[in-house]
């Protein structure tokens, strides 16, 4: 973790971490659940066609921003998504600091025939077996809330049991991290974790040190197909993209407005 003043992050994987402690299911047990769960789909595959693809994100509320679609309806969004071309879906499960859940996942998931990403704060095993569980896809595991052992054992474990792994970094060091690990799948974050703004140099820099062969995704702070074409031009395959999203008032527009930037 970063040192110096405690971020947004810190709190919310601090909070993470407690939860985990306190959870006393068996590990085993649930590892001989995750046997018997039918394949999951392959996330990553489906951002590797031609073109710039969008990672579209249920996503009701944020830390920075409040409520941004409280009342939205999980399997009516994702087949907006759908119809607007969207790759991926990426659905948040954290409850007190996003508003998402389990459900949303599920609900997402049975509505459309799309990967889907479980978006949380993933500091266990426990997390791992449960995104396979839950029926996602692929697990986010952010390396600024790891150590380099956690990232690793967290990174293995998640292929091990069929998952794609989106590993987030926000500075060279953690891209150097996820290289380390065998990433294929690198997010790059454009939100500073200390001032929670977005700084859009930032993805440009790190885009160059993406080797041949591993996907890059650009994270937070997309607004909209200038943007995408400017990512989508250094060097971005896919954008993950929630706010703008969820606020346009058209999702089905919003996709492909997106997705037509290339």
């Amino acid at each position: 973790m970063a040192a110096g003043n405690e971020t947004y992050l810190d709190r919310i994987v601090a909070h993470h971490r407690k939860r985990v402690a306190a959870d006393r299911r068996d590990v085993q047990h649930l590892s001989d659940l995750v046997d018997g769960c039918i394949p999951a789909k392959k996330f990553r595959n489906a951002l590797a066609e031609p073109g710039l693809s969008v990672i579209a994100e249920v996503k009701r509320r944020s830390p920075s921003k409040g409520d941004l679609f409280p009342d939205l309806d999980p399997a009516v969004l994702a087949k907006q998504y759908f119809e607007g071309g969207a790759a991926c879906l990426s659905v948040l499960t954290d409850g007190p600091h996003f508003g998402g859940s389990v459900q949303d996942l599920q609900d997402a998931r049975s509505a459309v025939d799309l990967p889907v990403l479980r978006k949380d704060f993933t500091v266990d095993d426990i997390d791992v077996l449960d995104a396979r569980l839950m029926g996602a896809d692929a697990v986010l595991l952010i390396a600024a809330a790891l150590s380099s052992a956690e990232l690793k054992h967290l990174y293995l474990l998640g292929r091990e049991i069929g998952l794609d792994v989106l590993v987030e970094v926000h500075d060279e060091g953690e891209m150097e991290a996820a290289l380390e690990v065998g990433a294929d799948l690198i997010g790059v974050n454009q939100r500073d974790l200390y001032t929670f703004k977005v700084d859009h140099e930032r993805a440009s820099r790190m885009a160059a040190l993406l080797p041949a062969g591993v996907i890059g995704v650009a994270e937070s702070g997309v607004r909209g197909p200038e943007d995408a074409a400017a990512l989508k031009e250094v060097g971005y395959k896919a954008v993950l993209v929630g706010e703008t999203l969820v606020t346009s008032g058209d999702p089905v527009a919003a996709v492909s407005a997106l997705r037509g930037s290339h």
